[in-house]
């Protein structure tokens, strides 16, 4: 059966979720964290409030997220 195979108890390919010091600007939490979204826009690395979700920052990372494909890291299109 599929779901045999499947492991969905496996977390190992969550994003991880680091605390960030500081405040939100919007809210006033002390709950910040640096994690991958994937948007619109492709990946990127953000740190969001974990209390209102206000982004406090938004950085492109690999265009496949935990995936780093060799031209990646040359440059190469």
């Amino acid at each position: 059966m599929v779901g045999d195979m499947l492991d969905l108890g496996n977390t190992e390919y969550e994003p991880r979720r680091v605390p960030v010091s500081g405040t939100c600007d919007e809210c006033g939490a002390s709950e910040l964290a640096r994690y991958p979204v994937l948007s619109v826009g492709g990946w990127f690395q953000v740190v969001k409030c974990q209390v209102c979700l206000w982004s406090r920052s938004r950085e492109p990372w690999t265009r496949l997220g935990w995936i780093a494909l060799a031209e990646d890291k040359w440059g190469l299109e």
